[in-house]
């Protein structure tokens, strides 16, 4: 593994980890793109299981980082992934062996999200998208409004929510846990779409029909599998529901995996020894079939 940087912006260096192929190249890329609402987390929040299955195909693989918000506000965080994309086909090849034409992305929830834009704002688009418990909507109810599953958490103070985000941008968050007060402060008074982009839905909704996959795709949205679970309560299932009824409709060939009572993050227990096992589990078979989907439509 190998630590770049594939953009510099005002001195802040946004950094990929990148796992060369083990054979001879040009190789198939798999591009990762972690969660976090787009306020937390950090280019080593990979999935070992999934990761060893693309490995095993011969993948090269790479981690991005993204500029957090609310600091960062939405479209500058959709550039970074852009510019990572670019990076691949400027430097992926002549440095780790890439093939730029046949990239696959995969992301979890946030992480998800932002694979779901790749279908819509980067060019050329990748060839497949796995979304894990993603969602191709930030403006519904389940973002906008005070979320009845975390208001029964202890109310967060507007102070305390504000103190770990009062900084200067940064790409990572290092573990710094009082982020994730900041969250749950945006979801206990609906105000994640204004904190993540700084523009009031109330007062300008037309402005968010660009960062929502659901309402942008068309027959060429490029092949993806949605993978949730239906005890979700982060990211509620109905949101891949909804985005399989959209490729549908868009006659995009598409899987829609469903985990019956898994909750957000199912796939974290699905581990490299899983996926391996003659009887794996419903979260090790939806990994398995990620993996298969992904490497079907890379090609």
């Amino acid at each position: 593994m190998e630590t770049i940087t594939y953009k510099n912006v005002n001195g802040l260096e946004i950094k990929a980890d990148v796992y060369p192929a083990e054979g001879k190249g040009p190789a198939p890329v798999l591009v990762w793109i972690h969660g976090g609402a787009l306020i937390m987390g950090n280019r080593g929040w990979m999935r070992p299981a999934l990761r060893s299955l693309l490995r095993d195909a011969g993948y090269a693989q790479i981690s991005i980082d993204y500029r957090l918000a609310p600091e960062t506000r939405l479209p500058d965080i959709v550039e970074d992934v852009c510019d990572a994309f670019r990076w691949i086909r400027s430097e992926g090849k002549s440095r780790y062996g890439m093939d730029p034409d046949c990239t696959a992305v995969v992301g979890h929830s946030g992480g998800g999200y932002l694979a779901l834009m790749t279908g819509v704002h980067v060019t050329p688009r990748p060839r497949v998208i796995a979304s894990f418990y993603g969602y191709g909507d930030i403006v519904g109810p389940w973002y906008s409004r005070p979320d009845p599953f975390y208001c029964q958490s202890p109310a967060v103070t507007k102070d305390e929510a504000y103190a770990a985000v009062r900084g200067a941008p940064l790409s990572a968050d290092h573990g710094d846990k009082r982020r994730s007060a900041f969250y749950l402060y945006c979801r206990q008074n609906g105000i994640w779409p204004l904190e993540v982009s700084g523009i009031d839905l109330h007062k300008n909704p037309e402005a968010f029909t660009p960062y929502c996959p659901v309402r942008n795709v068309t027959k060429d949205f490029p092949p993806t599998i949605l993978l949730h679970g239906t005890a979700d309560t982060d990211v509620p299932y109905q949101l891949s529901a909804d985005m399989a009824d959209a490729l549908n409709a868009a006659g995009v060939e598409h899987e829609f995996v469903t985990i019956q009572g898994r909750p957000h993050c199912f796939d974290e227990v699905a581990n490299t020894q899983h996926v391996h096992s003659p009887d794996p589990s419903p979260e090790a078979k939806a990994v398995i079939q990620a993996a298969r989907f992904i490497i079907a439509h890379n090609t």
